[in-house]
């Protein structure tokens, strides 16, 4: 007899395990080991992968697994079927979930008994003509445990795709996109925030994988590859000498070995596939665009080309994007329209058809936005799930394959009379299974119904258009944005890297672009608490930028003396931030205020109206004329403050006491007292003179006349 506890604890269980496998795409770590200790039916094999002859055998085979303390007996494993192919795809979906129509065609076979731990393997051979098979179509199968009472303790819902030898079918085009997009592991461009990155690029590790599928695909048709070079830009810094955050300091680090095989061997992997850059660290557009920060996605956009192409080695599309979750309302769609993007890779939620159909609309439409039609790209949901699907439960691969090949087959079997294009792409940052997505890219490379292409050959249908809604974006799509307050924090410390911007002429005038973009992520959705130290360490570098240029001298020698009403201040302004070669040359304007302007005066200066040049590691010494409007003097306060070239403060001010002496209106009347004493004293002496000429002349006898020549006196 079997213990009916133990066996409603296995049917309860089981019921979880088949959600698994059914739906591994959505399926949790907690769900995932819940199937892994309930009783296990594994659909290993289904061959071929698409029946052609009616006598031609296929094979349907797997096992059961017993993981209890307890022998089951008595067991029966059916195979259920229908000789009726589905209508449309989405009672596929309902047949899938349980719902709705379910085969009711069997044979089976017994197990007498199923010891614990134990697995026993099944088989079902069968034909095309004795499931009933008789056209192209795709049909339900499905696998069931059944015990002695009859209850079902395990199911297994699949499909099989039967296209009949002859029978001509139009090929889809389909496009599938493949991500390499991970989380920023810098805050600024010095130190990362911790070491993760080398670990995850490991064989069998996500980056890992995700460069085995670059690998083993890099001949296959039909694949775009879309890249975050914020990912790349990492990974390059890894791979030389860097400095890693701990808890007290920055840590040196060797060149990590690790990061410079990956991204070697990915530059090889990607030559050749198109690829498409997303903006810089792949910033949330949307969460941007709601709290106004609209200059970062241009950014992000022209710095994801050049930072890619100088990593890859070659030209990458950025007039493409992909927003996060593949959502956008009209406010992120301006954005990335004004940044130079004409193409969006939507789900299809986001634009749904206005009115619901039963085939499978183009995946080409247009949207409007400020600065014209954009082309809208929308994916297919169902292909996007199995494409993504996590494969980690046994069986789950083959399963989602069959998926896979019955979904494009229900495609290619809808009436419909013009070509489609219908696109897959599975959750931007997945963890991917390297043996199935290509064993998925070389299936569909086989499949008579289906026509490999990239996302560039894409063009809209030659029929009419499937109409569509406005862009849907809900309040719970808002709410998973970057949250506001985050936003904020990001904004004011980019309000302090624009300052080092403004006045920077140098290469690095724009040195903290990229750190901001990494600060606004979409990684860290959901994520503030885990981003809060990158703000703060950016926050950091910036400050420490803004005081390199600053107004030189200590606090005991911010006493100025004028030595008289009238004279000249030095300040002296300087530029820390390196050599000139390095061309950190930067352009300050000086504010120079009287906080008491009826006593001292400032008057016109260099540097007050048009800005002054320093070059990096130098020193300039502005000279500030001043006046003191008294004569009695004292000492009044004088404030100095970098400022932009258009006013805005740069840095702190400072603040200089100007002594005046008082000394020059007596020093006036000194002067004047003793102009007057030697004027004085020249008249006497000119008087003197002339008195002394006079006297002079009346003491000398008048001379005698001279007595004509020769004559006798």
């Amino acid at each position: 007899m079997i213990n009916k506890a133990a066996l409603l604890a296995v049917l309860t269980t089981t019921l979880l395990s088949t959600a698994a496998v059914v739906f591994p795409a959505t399926a949790n770590a907690q769900t995932t080991t819940v199937s892994r200790q309930s009783p296990q039916l594994v659909v290993e094999a289904i061959s071929p992968d698409v029946p052609r002859e009616p006598t031609s055998e296929i094979k349907i085979s797997g096992s059961f697994t017993n993981p209890g303390t307890e022998a089951l007996t008595n067991l029966r494993i059916r195979m259920r079927y229908s000789s009726q192919p589905f209508a449309q795809r989405a009672d596929m979906a309902s047949y899938l979930s349980g719902q709705a129509f379910q085969p009711v065609t069997w044979t089976q076979s017994s197990v007498p008994q199923v010891a614990p731990s134990a697995k026993v393997p099944w088989e079902f051979p069968t034909t095309a003509q004795q499931l009933g098979l008789s056209r192209f179509g795709v049909y339900p199968v499905m696998v069931e445990v059944l015990d002695p009472l009859g209850q079902q303790l395990a199911v297994q819902r699949t499909f099989v795709t039967y296209l009949p030898k002859g029978t001509k079918v139009p090929r889809t085009r389909l496009a599938m996109v493949l991500p390499i997009i991970d989380q920023p592991r810098r805050a600024d461009d010095r130190i990362f925030v911790n070491d993760g990155l080398s670990a995850s690029m490991a064989e069998g590790k996500r980056l890992g994988n995700l460069l085995k599928i670059a690998q083993d695909t890099a001949s296959a048709k039909g694949l775009t590859w879309v890249v975050d070079p914020a990912l790349l830009d990492d990974a390059r810094a890894l791979s030389k000498a860097h400095t890693v955050r701990t808890e007290e300091a920055g840590e040196s680090h060797p060149a990590d070995a690790t990061a410079a095989k990956w991204l070697g061997e990915l530059r090889t992997a990607l030559a050749e596939p198109p690829v498409v850059a997303t903006p810089y660290a792949d910033p949330d557009v949307a969460a941007l665009a709601h709290n106004g920060v609209d200059d970062i996605t241009s950014t992000g956009i022209k710095a994801a080309g050049t930072v890619a192409k100088e990593i890859l080695g070659r030209d990458v599309r950025t007039d493409v994007n992909w927003p996060a979750n593949g959502l956008l309302d009209y406010d992120g769609l301006d954005l990335l329209a004004t940044g130079g993007v004409r193409t969006v890779l939507l789900n299809a939620p986001n634009l749904p058809p206005a009115i619901p159909s039963a085939t499978t609309p183009d995946a080409s439409a247009t949207v409007e936005s400020v600065s014209g039609p954009v082309t809208a790209l929308v994916a297919d949901t169902a292909l996007s799930e199995v494409i993504g699907a996590d494969t980690s439960v046994p069986g789950a691969a083959l399963l989602n394959r069959q998926r896979f090949i019955a979904e494009t087959a229900m495609i290619g079997s809808e009436p419909v009379t013009t070509s489609r294009t219908v696109i897959g792409a599975p959750p931007r940052r997945w963890n991917p299974d390297p043996a199935y997505v290509t064993d998925l890219t070389k299936t569909a490379a086989t499949l008579p119904w289906l026509a490999p292409a990239t996302l560039d050959a894409i063009k809209k249908g030659k029929g009419v258009p499937t109409a569509r809604t406005d862009l849907t974006y809900t309040d719970q799509d808002r709410r998973k944005e970057l949250g506001r307050p985050y936003v904020s924090s990001v904004r004011r410390v980019a309000a302090r890297a624009d300052l080092t911007s403004t006045v920077t002429t140098g290469q690095d005038a724009n040195v903290f672009d990229l750190a901001l973009l990494r600060l606004t992520s979409s990684a860290w959705r959901d994520r503030a608490e885990t981003a809060t130290p990158y703000v703060k360490q950016v926050g950091t570098a910036v400050d420490e930028r803004i005081g390199k240029i600053s107004i030189t001298g200590t606090e005991q020698t911010q006493v100025r003396t004028l030595a008289g009403k009238n004279g000249e201040v030095p300040i002296t302004v300087h530029n820390g931030l390196g050599p000139d070669v390095d061309g950190n040359e930067v352009e300050v304007k000086l504010e120079v205020t009287s906080d008491q302007p009826n006593l001292l005066k400032i008057e016109p200066y260099e540097a007050q109206d048009d800005p002054i040049v320093i070059r990096g590691g130098q020193n300039r010494t502005i000279r500030v004329p001043m006046t003191a409007t008294t004569t009695t003097g004292g000492q009044t306060t004088v404030t100095v403050q970098l400022t932009t070239e258009d006013g805005r403060k740069y840095g702190r001010p400072v603040e200089l006491t100007v002594r005046t002496t008082g000394y020059t209106g007596i020093a006036l009347v000194i002067v004047g007292a003793a102009l007057l004493v030697m004027l004085a004293a020249v008249i006497m002496r000119v008087l003197r003179r002339r008195g002394t000429r006079r006297a002079a002349a009346a003491s000398v006898p008048p001379r005698r006349a001279s007595a004509p020549a020769g004559t006798e006196s």
